[in-house]
Formats: C-alpha cells, structure tokens, sequence
C-alpha cells in the first residue's frame, strides 16, 4: 500500500518561510537523506485559500512511499532534513502520514 508523508508549514502566527533556501538548500537534503526511499514529491507554494482568502500555508511537501517500510526508513533518515528546518521556517511545521487512496 502507498503512503505518504505530508509536511505543511502553517502561515499562522506571522511565520515566515524561506521559498529560495528551501528549494535550493532544504530538498536537497532531503533528497540526499530520504531519496533513496521516496518514490515521488511534489512540492506546492501556498498562494491563496480561496478567492480574497489569503494561504493558510507557505508550503507543502507531500512525498510518497511504496510501503510501510520504505516511510520508516525514509523518516529514519529524516534527520539533517528536520534539523534543517530552522533555516527557512520560524514556526512549527506540521505533518501528515497517510495511505494514498488515488
């Protein structure tokens, strides 16, 4: 069964998010660390929640995994990944693990 893994980077509280160092910096940690058990990632820049709503989240990364063991080993690795969440996000990101239904 697929999983996946969503990490979303709440725009309460006046956070900021770096959209450069994450794309140029951040990934490829991740990439680097998680890559070899991920089997996809898309990545999405929060412009709006609606008509005149602004974005409820800078971003989400949504990464998927063909198994349960694939996400253990992938979140196994996830350290640099976390520890370098700091450099771009001052807030508390939030994260979803889930099963894939289409």
């Amino acid at each position: 069964m697929t999983l996946s893994l969503q990490v979303l980077y709440p725009t309460a509280d006046n956070t900021t998010f770096d959209h450069a160092y994450y794309a140029a910096k951040h990934m490829p940690i991740v990439e680097e660390n998680m890559g070899p058990h991920i089997d996809t990632v898309l990545i999405v820049k929060g412009l709006a929640g609606g008509p005149d709503v602004p974005a409820g989240f800078h971003a989400i990364a949504t990464m998927t995994f063909k198994d349960q063991a694939a996400l253990d080993a992938g979140l196994g690795a996830a350290g640099p990944a976390l520890a370098d969440i700091p450099n771009f996000f001052n807030g508390q990101p939030q994260m979803l693990i889930g099963e894939v239904q289409g």
